[in-house]
């Protein structure tokens, strides 16, 4: 990553020669990512599936991450309020990169558009295009529907199912060891081709979202990992050091996946059933990194424009960040969800392409947030799973399902 920036700084938008590295380094990963998720899925749903736990644990998951990326926009608006990033700007010099053309953009799909769009009319098609959100909709559900299979058919087939997992995760380890090569090429070309003329411009902004990231990342992660499980917090914070570095280079939360998994079971000691379940989950819809940039570009250009944002707005903009993230891809790219975001609190945003153009950075920083939290929400819920329980609890729960089937 060092060598990268430095070489993106030195030579400028020629160290895009270096991007192919980049690219081979995260198609080799989105190969197996599809693959993996829907196996893992399945697998984990099949075993959560029996245990009485099984609805504590899908419940805690989708409340930790719908209330974390609320507290995430709720910090990113107070910051954004004390320090006021987009306040005294000089822009004189740059209205002429300011755009409308991102307007009809911003449209954030109604209830029960969101879930019909969770449905797939054609679970091959959801593959192909990898539409994470329908294989996980359909991978949760055959799992489940596994784990009511009677246990000499369900067995063999989880055998099987577990084996691919364990044979993807050595594809996996291959691949991971020309990460190093990846992550120079993507650092390269990201610094090369924007470089940090613009980010002057946006200096204050950046600066707030950088601190906002720490103290999410350092501060209410680990708090929340003290407060609620027995995990040193110095452990936990140890062990995602790898799958930062990783999010940080490849700026995806799919592609980190694998890596996130790996940690999470090898370091963290959490079972398979509960990683399996929450993190392809978490890639998928905790996105509390995303939820900060919402709060603080609203707040940054409301200050721009000289608008002042009522409490009608601070909702609009609480509401808007943390229901849009639901069903966005964890994949590298511009999000224009930023756009329904401000739209929906009355901001203009002709402003947006000041920002776009520094989008690979901060989706680095937010994607490193959100893989902290998916970890965090895995050591979390995983006290919930039976495996965990003291072998006195365990008995208890299997002797209710004795006399159940008795």
């Amino acid at each position: 990553m060092i060598l990268g920036t430095l070489v993106g700084v030195y030579m400028g938008e020629s160290a895009s020669v270096f991007s192919p590295l980049g690219a081979i380094f995260i198609n080799l990963i989105k190969m197996l990512v599809v693959p993996l998720v829907a196996v893992a899925i399945i697998t984990g749903a099949a075993n959560l599936g029996n245990s009485p736990a099984a609805g504590k644990i899908g419940i805690s998951t989708f409340v930790f991450f719908m209330l974390t990326s609320a507290v995430a926009v709720a910090l990113a608006l107070v910051m954004g309020e004390v320090f006021k990033p987009g306040v005294g700007l000089d822009l004189s010099g740059l209205h002429s990169i300011f755009s409308n053309e991102y307007a009809d953009k911003g449209n954030v799909p109604g209830f029960f558009q969101t879930v019909l769009g969770m449905i797939p009319t054609n679970i091959f098609k959801s593959l192909t295009n990898s539409n994470i959100l329908q294989i996980l909709v359909f991978c949760l559900f055959l799992g489940i529907a596994m784990s009511k299979v009677r246990e000499d058919r369900r067995l063999p087939l989880l055998n099987i199912l577990n084996g691919l997992v364990d044979a993807f995760v050595w594809m996996i380890n291959v691949v991971m060891r020309i990460a190093p090569i990846g992550v120079f090429g993507l650092m390269a070309e990201s610094v090369g081709t924007f470089g940090f003329d613009v980010l002057t411009v946006v200096m204050k902004l950046f600066v707030v979202y950088v601190a906002a990231i720490l103290l999410f990342c350092f501060g209410f992660y680990p708090l929340l990992i003290k407060i609620l499980t027995n995990t040193p917090v110095w452990k936990f914070i140890s062990a995602m050091k790898r799958p930062q570095a990783v999010a940080l280079s490849t700026a995806s939360s799919m592609a980190t996946l694998p890596v996130t998994m790996d940690t999470v079971e090898k370091e963290l000691h959490i079972s398979n059933s509960t990683a399996s379940f929450v993190l392809p989950l978490g890639a998928t819809i905790n996105m509390s990194g995303n939820a900060i940039y919402y709060g603080l570009v609203a707040v940054f250009f409301a200050q721009i424009f000289n608008i002042d944002l009522s409490v009608t707005a601070y909702a609009a903009i609480i509401f808007t960040a943390t229901i849009g993230a639901i069903g966005q891809a964890g994949v590298p790219g511009p999000s224009f969800l930023v756009v329904a975001v401000l739209l929906s609190a009355g901001i203009p945003i002709e402003g947006l392409p000041l920002l776009f153009a520094l989008d690979r950075i901060f989706d680095m920083l937010r994607t490193a947030l959100n893989i902290t939290g998916d970890a965090a929400c895995a050591v979390i819920v995983d006290k919930f799973n039976p495996e965990n329980q003291p072998d006195a609890e365990v008995m208890a729960i299997k002797l209710a399902q004795s006399e159940k089937v008795a």
